[in-house]
């Protein structure tokens, strides 16, 4: 098994930056840029009017005719257009970006903001806090709530009981978890009814100044609604793969025979059935983790006001701040691939028969 993670956590290496590559290779064709939003700034422009880089790139300030190769840049000094680009980093062809972004990227050099005067690894270390609480919490409560709903419903197959859940899984899986959101808000955070619960921050401003107990009160009393908006709208689909998974393991001939053994439906379903049926639903929980963690929760950070890491992403990306882009690039990709590491060894402790390093002998 050493051997096995070994060799993953090197394949780590490449595929990170072969997915930096073809994201800076896309990044060169993309509309608008740094250099575009100053000039435009500058002219008094829309910076969602201006022009790309002809060609991708940002060698020099002036095309071939002599004139700026910027849209927003017509009239303004090249001197100056000059000077704005060696600011960002523009001065040099695009080969030599790439080469000195990878080199700083393999000594974790993320850089720094172009707008925000700060360097990417602490808005990331800062961002990262509200992320991963939305993230553990919901996925913990997800899977809490889902496997035991989902083998009920499977060992209850046909029943009062199980059509009635499902009525309650099609509900939270057609309704996305941004709209639970805005009726928490409208309900129970100041909306047209109660005003129970904060819309800002993962704390309060007071934080600090109160107790240990207080604060894990005031912890849990700012994540509680953003929480139960993405687990109403994310344990639907799980529970159905529980309840699927189960229902396939039953109806196997080995179930027949444990029952015909004598044992008890408990000592059939969790003695036998449990780990087989479980081994799907594991394979699901790196890519659930990261979905949650990166892409369920920018909304829901955007309704509540809470500073994560998918709202940094978000606002880089429409701002055109590429160090930041790269860098949380760089660490959603990492968490994502370490994810998954940790999902395949989690298929050899629920069933040590599966050994990765023979199979793939």
């Amino acid at each position: 098994m050493a051997a096995y993670i070994l060799r993953r956590l090197l394949l780590m290496i490449p595929t990170l930056f072969g997915i930096l590559v073809l994201n800076f290779v896309i990044v060169q064709f993309a509309p608008g840029g740094p250099v575009e939003r100053v000039l435009a700034q500058l002219e008094g422009a829309d910076p969602g009017a201006t022009a790309r880089l002809s060609g991708g790139g940002a060698e020099t300030a002036l095309g071939p005719s002599g004139e700026s190769r910027y849209r927003g840049g017509r009239g303004l000094p090249p001197e100056l257009i000059a000077e704005i680009e060696r600011q960002y980093g523009f001065d040099k062809p695009a080969h030599e970006r790439l080469l000195k972004m990878l080199w700083d990227y393999m000594r974790f050099d993320f850089g720094e903001s172009f707008y925000q005067n700060r360097s990417v690894v602490q808005l990331i270390v800062d961002k990262l806090p509200v992320s991963i609480s939305l993230g553990l919490w919901t996925t913990l409560l997800v899977y809490l709530i889902s496997i035991p709903l989902g083998i009920r419903k499977a060992v209850r197959d046909g029943t009062r009981f199980d059509f009635w859940t499902s009525a309650v899984v099609i509900v939270g899986n057609a309704v996305p978890s941004f709209l639970f959101a805005v009726l928490l808000v409208v309900l129970f955070a100041g909306g047209s009814f109660l005003d129970w619960f904060p819309l800002r921050g993962l704390v309060s401003e007071n934080w600090h100044e109160l107790s240990w107990p207080m604060r894990i009160v005031d912890y849990l009393w700012h994540i509680t609604l953003p929480v139960l908006a993405m687990v109403i709208g994310g344990f639907a689909g799980l529970t159905m793969l529980t309840k699927n998974s189960f229902l396939e393991e039953i109806n196997k001939q080995y179930v027949m025979t444990a029952r015909a053994k004598g044992l008890t439906e408990r000592q059939v379903l969790y003695g036998h059935v449990f780990r087989n049926a479980m081994l799907i639903v594991i394979a699901g929980f790196p890519s659930a983790f990261v979905g949650i963690l990166f892409t369920g929760a920018l909304l829901i950070e955007i309704i509540f006001s809470l500073d994560g890491l998918g709202l940094l992403g978000y606002e880089a990306v429409i701002n055109r701040d590429y160090p930041v882009v790269f860098g949380t690039l760089f660490i959603f990709t990492l968490i994502g691939l370490v994810l998954n590491l940790i999902g395949d060894l989690m298929y050899v402790l629920v069933d040590p028969r599966i050994d990765f390093e023979r199979r793939e002998g």
